[in-house]
């Protein structure tokens, strides 16, 4: 996060933060051009110091730029209600351009948010937008299993690239986006809007500087009932995997950035309450992770019960928020009493972000190579799930890991 934004959170909140800190990554000390050993892995979010240190002088006349233009790659519930707004509010990127496969949704957003006719494109000619210099970044909002393909393919035509979570199905997957952005010498980054979202930045921050103490206990949990069981999100083939892909990935999310740490085993088992409801993927999921300091972390995921919380209890007291991931109406409580929190557009937060990070040419927070160690996570919960609970240890963790 640029400290243009940051700032404005914290004035925004001045009681939740006491004063100012840079947020910065543990990687391991190579990251860049190191080599974890599921294969070498660059910083697709971030620039070697030489090239900071260089200072990129037209840096100042970059930032002075135009609004950078985003495109938005399939126009589903996600990108209508929620980024196509966000883009309204932004202050650095703009609706520049939509990539649709429904003809019938050309119309109606180029009126709604007067979109030239030349900055709207289909399935078919997607790989021409490389001749657009509206657009400068895309954003990818598809099904799971074309996450990787678009990604790829808006690299090839030199655009940076935001991605919908997860980011893959694959850990290869991840690694072939992150290898084509650092190719094409674009930027990269995940759609993780809740590391710019006040109340998990609180969390972040009662839990890393253990304003409580030493966290004890940590559960979190994230489900909801799905109505519609012919979507693609129950396909195996294009979602990877069930809620755990979908939803548990917040709560997987949200204990790793509370606690600071990165886990080293997990366990899990599948918990599904109606089988022939869910014959391809999984209806619901348990496990826990094993933190370097000692810690085992609850969770549980699902698309068959309602809940979502992320709970922390530490040796002084405690915090938590309920409900935790939602784009509107979060609410935290600690030992001391609620949290006292404006909320924020999180959307907007995080693309004029990440539109920072090109213009400026800084650090992003939620970069590939972090998306990517989600997805290991979750494969090796999806291991241990079908191995009847077997314990999976994590010696290849990319070590990214977002710091306060």
């Amino acid at each position: 996060m640029s400290s243009e934004l940051l700032d404005d959170i914290m004035k925004k909140n001045p009681n939740t933060w006491p004063q100012p800190s840079r947020r910065k990554f543990i990687k391991t000390s190579t990251l860049g051009m190191g080599a974890f050993s599921l294969g070498v892995i660059g910083c697709s979010g971030s620039e070697s110091s030489e090239k900071t240190a260089a200072g990129l002088d037209d840096s100042s006349k970059q930032t002075k730029k135009k609004k950078l233009g985003i495109a938005l790659v399939g126009l589903g519930n996600y990108a209508t209600n929620q980024l196509a707004p966000a883009l309204l509010e932004t202050e650095h990127c703009y609706l520049a351009g939509i990539v649709t496969g429904t003809k019938e949704k050309e119309k109606i957003w180029q009126e709604k948010y007067n979109i030239p006719s030349e900055n709207i494109y289909n399935y078919d000619n997607y790989d021409t937008i490389a001749e657009n210099e509206a657009i400068d970044i895309i954003y990818i909002v598809l099904p799971n299993s074309m996450h990787a393909e678009y990604s790829i393919r808006a690299a090839q035509a030199h655009k940076h690239v935001m991605c919908e979570k997860p980011m893959a199905l694959s850990v290869d997957e991840c690694q072939q986006m992150i290898n084509a952005c650092n190719e094409a010498d674009v930027k990269l980054a995940i759609g993780y809007r809740l590391h710019y979202d006040p109340f998990n930045l609180e969390m972040m921050r009662l839990g890393q500087k253990q304003v409580y103490g030493k966290v004890t206990e940590m559960d979190a949990i994230f489900g909801f009932k799905m109505g519609n069981l012919d979507q693609w999100r129950a396909k195996k083939a294009m979602a990877g995997g069930g809620p755990l892909m979908d939803v548990g990935i917040y709560a997987l999310q949200g204990s790793i950035y509370t606690l600071g740490e990165l886990p080293v085993s997990l366990t899990a088992i599948e918990t599904t309450l109606n089988k022939e409801d869910w014959p391809e993927v999984e209806g619901s999921l348990e496990w826990e992770m094993n933190f370097p300091s000692g810690l085992t972390a609850t969770y549980k995921t699902s698309y068959e019960e309602n809940y979502q919380y992320l709970k922390a209890k530490a040796e002084r007291g405690f915090f938590e928020l309920s409900p935790a991931y939602v784009y509107n109406d979060l609410a935290g409580i600690t030992t001391d009493g609620p949290m006292v929190i404006q909320a924020v557009n999180q959307q907007a937060q995080h693309m004029d972000a990440f539109t920072r990070n090109v213009l400026d040419n800084t650090e992003i927070i939620t970069p590939g190579e972090m998306g990517l160690r989600d997805v290991y996570i979750m494969n090796k919960i999806y291991e241990s799930a079908a191995n009847n609970g077997q314990r999976m240890e994590l010696p290849d963790m990319p070590q990214v890991l977002q710091k306060i």
